[in-house]
């Protein structure tokens, strides 16, 4: 209904300027400061970032609700494992938020958004370019493997810090003689994390297929 697209393009176009402004801060604190501006990013940037991520559970319930034809499952993938690296991991941990890592992490998931967001906008209006809609649709299936590499390596540089601090870890008083070292949960998302990875790709390029396939590239254009 237009009462329905008016909405999911409120969304879309919140959701743009949200990583557009922080996109363009990095590019402009990186030219002006260079190296030095990595080490802080998510400081400048951070509440912008999670703001943004809270948001995007928006989109579970947007297809849930039949408002978005997307898939469920690899979309539900890809927004826990941002909200989990970013509230848990990075969130709760001082030393890692000032690791290069997170700098990485966060180039590659706004510099995804940024497209991805421009495109639904455009599209909710029905306006399609064959260069977005490939940049779209292509970008991701060499970018999202990037970004799990660098969620894996966030989590790994954390460990350390978890197990020191121990963070997150639980251990019940008697009757109960029940713990959870949290580390070891963390060793175990990183395999849950490359497993959901493969899904992913492969609704990538599903969706690649369905979009940029001739029929579909000239019913858009016309």
């Amino acid at each position: 209904s237009f009462t329905m697209n008016t909405y999911l393009f409120v969304y879309d176009l919140m959701q743009f300027c949200g990583h557009s402004w922080i996109f363009t801060n990095m590019i402009v604190r990186f030219m002006s400061f260079g190296k030095d501006s990595l080490a802080d990013t998510f400081y400048s940037i951070g509440l912008v970032m999670r703001l943004c991520q809270l948001l995007s559970v928006l989109e579970i319930l947007h297809i849930l609700v039949g408002i978005d034809k997307s898939r469920l499952f690899p979309r539900f993938l890809q927004i826990t494992e941002r909200i989990i690296v970013l509230f848990v991991v990075i969130n709760s941990q001082e030393e890692v938020q000032g690791k290069y890592v997170v700098c990485v992490l966060f180039f590659l998931w706004n510099l995804l958004d940024v497209i991805r967001y421009t495109y639904n906008m455009l599209a909710r209006t029905g306006i399609y370019y064959l260069p977005l809609t490939w940049l779209n649709f292509s970008l991701c299936i060499l970018l999202y493997p990037l970004s799990v590499l660098a969620k894996a390596f966030a989590i790994c540089v954390s460990l350390p810090y978890f197990e020191s601090l121990g963070t997150y870890s639980i251990k019940l008083p008697f009757p109960f003689a029940f713990s959870i070292y949290f580390p070891y949960v963390l060793r175990v998302y990183l395999l849950v994390l490359f497993i959901g990875m493969y899904f992913i790709i492969q609704n990538l390029f599903s969706e690649r297929k369905a979009h940029l396939s001739t029929g579909n590239v000239k019913k858009k254009q016309s």
